[in-house]
């Protein structure tokens, strides 16, 4: 009786932990992920293959925003900020991942696709895959980073030498174009300094009924900046410039202009938010190939700008509006105002509708050849015409339904 009781005893207290195990197994949720990134997210699909990728963030539990931004090593720095829900929402971190021009596009995935699995490790731990989960730390990342020599011989100077020509040819038409440039770019947590270069030449021959007709535009030009970050809000800076651009009318124009911009948020937000004002104030000295609308062949003038940019990219949308207005300081009348927006909005699960529009009013071109532009020069944009207004708007509306869950990666054709 006792032998009986014991093995009802031994096999009630197996069955319980069994039960036991089984009710702890489903008390952990599985991670259903949706990552919203400019990024290859079909690789990040397939090679993370251990949690539920998701089409819709409201159908998530676990949501990665990547932002990312132009660095100053010529690469892009990548900010990951993971928010969870449900059973996971009191898990909230954020990691991040730069890279520089000497990385492959290969490289760059790799190293994005780590940081992000490193990410999602602390969800795991919570997850009804933790009993699954086998990992190991090695000294391969330390040595790699005593093997870098922090003396950098460049000290931050980024350089890019570029070049392209293009030619078509048909029976009736020929267009050579080509371009040529030189960028630098010096960036440290205090300073920014620029330069830009750019030559570029296009050639068109169009024949109709035997008549023939040339058009021929060329442009050079040069500009370069130096800005100080002075807070973690505050920034000045001066830009410099000259150029040659016979489209516009410009024998030489040269200008220099100091410049002081605040961000209402801190500058480390920069890749989520952002509200900043800038304000500009400069001289510019304009010689004209032709003489212009105005009757000048040269004059020199001085002009002012305020630039306002907003910017938000949320889990709900991104939000990027831009508005600049500028005048000359002698003549308030010839002015400026430009207007840029681009709205894109999650409606409900699946729904996503995106606006984009621009308004600009334009009273400046002072630059304008005078006499009245001929049909050749119209037709063939050789010259500039004179323009009140440019207006633009475009609408987008996007549908996603169907299997919320397909972690499969299929490229067949």
């Amino acid at each position: 009786m006792r032998f009986h009781l014991l093995i009802s005893r031994n096999v009630l207290y197996i069955l319980l932990l069994f039960s036991s195990s089984l009710l702890f197994s489903q008390d952990k949720d599985p991670i259903n992920l949706f990552i919203d990134c400019n990024c290859e997210k079909s690789y990040l699909r397939q090679e993370i293959n251990y949690v539920n990728h998701v089409r819709d963030q409201q159908l998530a539990n676990v949501v990665l925003m990547i932002y990312d931004i132009a660095n100053g090593s010529g690469g892009r720095t990548y900010k990951l900020d993971y928010k969870g829900t449900g059973a996971y929402d009191k898990i909230g971190l954020e990691r991040s991942f730069d890279s520089n021009m000497n990385m492959t596009s290969d490289d760059i995935r790799k190293g994005l696709l780590e940081t992000v699995k490193n990410g999602l490790l602390r969800y795991l731990i919570e997850s009804d895959v933790s009993d699954k989960i086998s990992y190991k730390i090695t000294d391969e990342g330390l040595a790699k980073r005593q093997d870098i020599d922090f003396d950098d011989p460049w000290n931050n100077w980024i350089f890019e030498v570029y070049g392209e020509a293009q030619l078509d040819k048909e029976s009736s038409r020929k267009e050579f174009e080509y371009e040529i440039g030189f960028e630098s770019d010096r960036v440290t947590e205090k300073w920014r300094i620029r330069t830009d270069l750019q030559m570029n030449l296009s050639n068109s021959k169009y024949v109709q009924d035997d008549e023939e007709f040339l058009s021929k535009t060329e442009r050079y030009f040069g500009y370069g900046s130096i800005v100080r970050s002075l807070s973690d809000h505050w920034s000045a800076g001066i830009f410099g410039g000259a150029k040659y651009d016979t489209y516009t009318n410009i024998d030489l124009s040269m200008s220099l202009t100091p410049a002081i911009e605040y961000n209402i948020f801190p500058y480390r937000e920069v890749l989520r938010r952002e509200i900043v004002f800038a304000y500009k104030i400069g001289y510019i000295y304009n010689n004209y190939i032709d003489t212009t609308i105005f009757g000048q062949d040269k004059e020199s003038l001085f002009n002012h700008s305020l630039d306002v940019q907003v910017r938000y990219r949320q889990p709900w949308g991104n939000i990027y509006s831009r508005f600049r207005v500028m005048s000359f300081l002698n003549d308030f009348s010839k002015n400026r105002v430009e207007l840029y927006s681009n709205i894109s909005v999650r409606v409900f699960k699946g729904l996503a509708v995106r606006f984009s529009g621009n308004l600009d009013i334009i009273r400046d071109q002072i630059n304008l050849p005078s006499g009245s532009a001929s049909l050749e020069d119209v037709l063939l944009q050789q010259k500039q015409i004179a323009t009140d207004f440019e207006v633009g708007f475009r609408v987008g509306l996007s549908y996603t339904f169907g299997s919320a869950f397909n972690n499969i990666i299929n490229t067949r054709l």
